[in-house]
């Protein structure tokens, strides 16, 4: 026993505190707790989480994974010492990537990687992640908790996530049944998500000297309030449309804006034409776009411009499914369609 406490001093003379690291465990159970179900069969501590699989009338049963992090939005929670967020952008960067191939959410686990491990801090940062679970209906069942001292600098952590889905083989979306003339209904995003946050950076803090503390007039808000808002999980929107169609095809626009991600479900020979003046943008990007003497094109190939999600479905059906996803409290807009392309690019954004 005296070796272990021996070894245990050396560790934390290294900069890694074991004690800490249970104490954070503790102050996050409560969180992590929320987000179980029947389902799951292992509880927090245990080397691997078990989930049972619900595959009960399904033929062929897929799972249908996603991985991802959040990027340098960290810069922001660092900078305004806010942590409760940031792990709901964690889980919809996931989350909302198996959505698109019509998969049912069904657990998440996270990683996080420190300097230094405060049990509050992680505890916040745990909280959010369990909110984002809530939100997309899936369990957290298991994560990481990594103390790197020398790695990371004082107070900076990174944090990334894994989901898995799951969907009957023959309900899988790839967007291989979208034609011309399918209807592109768009939903409403929260802001910049958690994309282009590096430019976004550069822009605000570092070329027009605005600090996060800023009240910016445009936005009715201080600067920090309006970037740091998290990323919306479409969980509900996506079974709610299900209700009233399949999607032929559904589109997470995350980095890369429009010009990148909505191509990734476009058949050969299919383009789209999406019509500005469709839906509401929020002002921050007017805000960036004028700060930073960004072009149209800049701003369509970064930024999501207001839309989060976008689902390719069949003309008769684009008004029963903008009227589904605002059922649920979300904002739907018909923002263009499919049309037939020849080589070269494939979506075209008109006045």
């Amino acid at each position: 026993m005296d070796k272990i406490k021996e070894g245990s001093q050396a560790y934390k003379a290294a900069g890694v505190d074991t004690a800490e690291g249970q104490r954070a465990v503790e102050l996050m159970k409560k969180h992590v707790k929320e987000t179980l179900n029947e389902n799951v069969l292992t509880g927090l501590g245990s080397f691997g989480g078990i989930f049972k699989l619900p595959c009960e009338g399904m033929k062929e049963p897929v799972l249908v994974s996603g991985t991802d992090g959040v990027g340098t939005k960290l810069k922001l929670a660092f900078m305004m010492d806010r942590h409760d967020t940031i792990g709901i952008d964690a889980v919809a960067m996931c989350v909302n990537d198996v959505l698109c191939q019509g998969a049912e959410p069904l657990f998440f686990l996270d990683y996080i990687a420190t300097g230094k491990v405060t049990g509050e801090k992680i505890a916040d940062i745990v909280s959010g992640v369990a909110e984002g679970c809530k939100q997309g209906n899936m369990a957290l069942i298991g994560g990481e908790t990594a103390e790197m001292p020398g790695f990371y600098g004082d107070g900076e952590y990174d944090i990334a996530g894994f989901a898995v889905g799951i969907a009957d083989r023959d309900d899988i979306i790839t967007g291989a049944d979208i034609g011309e003339g399918h209807v592109i209904v768009g939903l409403a995003s929260s802001g910049f998500h958690s994309n282009g946050y590096s430019l976004i950076r550069r822009v605000f803090l570092d070329e027009m000297g605005m600090g996060v503390d800023d009240e910016i007039r445009e936005l009715g808000e201080t600067l920090g309030e309006a970037l740091i808002r998290p990323t919306k999980i479409y969980a509900r929107q996506c079974e709610a449309v299900k209700g009233v169609c399949r999607p032929d095809g559904i589109v997470h626009i995350t980095g890369g804006g429009f010009y990148e991600n909505i191509p990734r479900v476009l058949p050969e020979g299919i383009g789209v034409k999406i019509h500005k003046g469709t839906w509401e943008v929020p002002p921050v990007f007017e805000l960036i776009k004028n700060c930073g003497g960004l072009t149209e094109d800049d701003m369509f190939k970064t930024f999501n411009m207001g839309i989060g999600m976008m689902f390719f479905v069949k003309e008769e059906y684009g008004e029963k499914v903008r009227k589904a996803v605002e059922a649920t409290g979300e904002k739907a807009y018909i923002i263009g369609k499919t049309v037939a392309c020849g080589e070269g690019e494939k979506v075209e954004i008109c006045g």
